[in-house]
């Protein structure tokens, strides 16, 4: 087995690497050093950062509802693209078993839906 075929791969990532390494060691001197209050100061989208009380706040659910669907929704195309690729190999029982699984999570998204979970009043 010859590992030719590897040679530009492996100087593609060498480059890459060299290029990253060059950047981190050369910013810090070729770099603005134009240093104020502002540029000091923790950045909060523009907001001006305020001391919060020990504990926290509490953030509304619909934060978490949110990223759990998203999560749900990522889950599902991380399912969908193997199938996809591999939908003839796989025959009916393939097919059944992915209309199954979309109608699961059609079902949840549906349930989500009608509970106001989508809305963000």
């Amino acid at each position: 087995m010859s590992l030719s075929p590897y040679v530009p791969i492996v100087g593609l990532f060498a480059l890459a690497a060299a290029f990253a390494l060059f950047s981190v060691v050369i910013a810090p001197f070729v770099g603005p050093r134009r240093y104020n209050k502002a540029k000091l100061d923790a950045y909060e989208c523009g907001i001006e950062p305020t001391p919060q009380p020990i504990g926290g706040g509490r953030f509304p659910v619909k934060f978490y509802l949110t990223a759990m669907l998203f999560i749900v929704f990522d889950i599902e195309i991380i399912f969908l693209y193997p199938w996809a690729v591999s939908f003839d190999k796989l025959g009916v029982f393939g097919f059944v078993e992915m209309v199954l699984f979309i109608g699961t999570v059609f079902i949840a998204y549906a349930y989500v839906w009608r509970r106001g979970g989508l809305d963000w009043d």
